[in-house]
């Protein structure tokens, strides 16, 4: 990609923040492309990005490292433009050409790792597709996450939900979860059994680490104080409960999760926001391993996957949809925000 193609990037991802209700992040990105040079490290190694920006989140990485630079400290400067302070578009690109020179170190770091933000809110538009298999399939769940990053949303049903009159979950959590209902009502009766929980990340995120909590919260965009507030409550709910996760390749995780299941429960394979980062082989690799032993899927031992991923690039919005074993039709469940904000249920 060439100079311009990454400033268009930085530009999309601002119009993307604007949606996603992030006016000081989309502010950030625009000064980003307008005041991004080769004069540090830091900017040609943004400019002169060798792989797809989009694919690879770039705009995201670099946000997130500025941000770690806000969290642990090391910018006054930059704190001074940071929320809870109110600044304009061009008082943030007066100061970033200083503050990228000074910290070129920190953030050629950060841009080396994949975005990861680990969303709690996401939990709200997976749980009532939980519901579905559990009361379709009266078994216990047996689940399987990929992308999991911190495993956080393995412990969904440790939350409290409300859709709009509507409640699940335990009243006394400290994770909250009330999104927007838009449409039909949410279907969220019944009870969920959990039998066995493990997740897999190609780069889990220990949640016993300092480092990695606060690498973690970089990530949330830093005008969304209620994203931040969510995500450590989970992670104390973390400390106390910690998930069962794995570094290990998505493909092989699921290979190997799916030859050891057990009859009496179904097997739940779930993911949200994270398909488009996986290469293509490993998608196929994914996909015909899932219909193979959907093939051999019976009434004792079905198998679920659970999805919460853009369907089509030119909607602002993910879809939740449900593929069951036996049968193996796949049906579509509701819209959601990406970040969990609302739901509308259409299934």
């Amino acid at each position: 990609m060439d100079e311009r193609d990454i400033r268009d990037h930085l530009l999309a991802q601002a119009k993307a923040c604007d949606g996603l209700g992030s006016p000081f992040t989309a502010n950030l990105c625009r000064a980003l492309a307008k005041v991004l040079d080769a004069n540090s490290r830091a900017g040609q190694a943004v400019l002169g990005w060798p792989g797809d920006a989009r694919a690879d989140g770039l705009a995201l990485r670099l946000c997130g490292a500025l941000h770690g630079l806000v969290l642990t400290g090391a910018s006054e400067q930059l704190a001074l433009i940071y929320p809870p302070n109110q600044t304009s578009e061009s008082e943030i690109a007066a100061v970033l050409p200083e503050v990228i020179a000074r910290s070129d170190d920190q953030i050629i770091a950060g841009l080396a790792g994949a975005p990861q933000t680990n969303e709690i809110a996401r939990s709200a538009m997976l749980l009532p597709g939980f519901l579905t298999v559990a009361r379709e399939t009266g078994l216990p769940l047996d689940l399987c996450e990929i992308g999991a990053s911190a495993g956080l949303n393995l412990l969904f049903d440790s939350f409290h939900y409300r859709y709009g009159d509507a409640e699940w979950g335990d009243p006394a959590s400290p994770v909250r979860l009330a999104p927007e209902v838009r449409g039909l009502a949410v279907p969220i009766g019944g009870a969920i059994d959990v039998r066995h929980r493990a997740g897999c990340d190609i780069a889990p995120i220990d949640v016993a680490d300092a480092v990695a909590r606060l690498r973690l919260r970089s990530y949330v965009w830093a005008d969304q104080a209620a994203r931040l507030a969510r995500l450590d409550a989970a992670l104390s709910l973390a400390e106390k409960f910690p998930p069962l996760l794995v570094k290990a390749d998505a493909a092989d995780f699921i290979e190997k999760a799916l030859a050891t299941r057990q009859q009496g429960g179904t097997f739940v394979l779930y993911h949200s926001t994270m398909w488009q980062y996986l290469p293509r082989a490993t998608k196929d690799a994914i996909t015909a391993t899932l219909e193979q032993a959907g093939r051999q899927a019976t009434a004792a031992a079905p198998i679920a996957r659970l999805r919460m991923e853009s369907r089509d690039p030119t909607k602002p919005w993910a879809v939740l949809s449900l593929t069951l074993w036996p049968g193996g039709e796949t049906r579509r469940l509701a819209h959601c925000d990406y970040h969990g904000r609302w739901i509308e249920w259409i299934g």
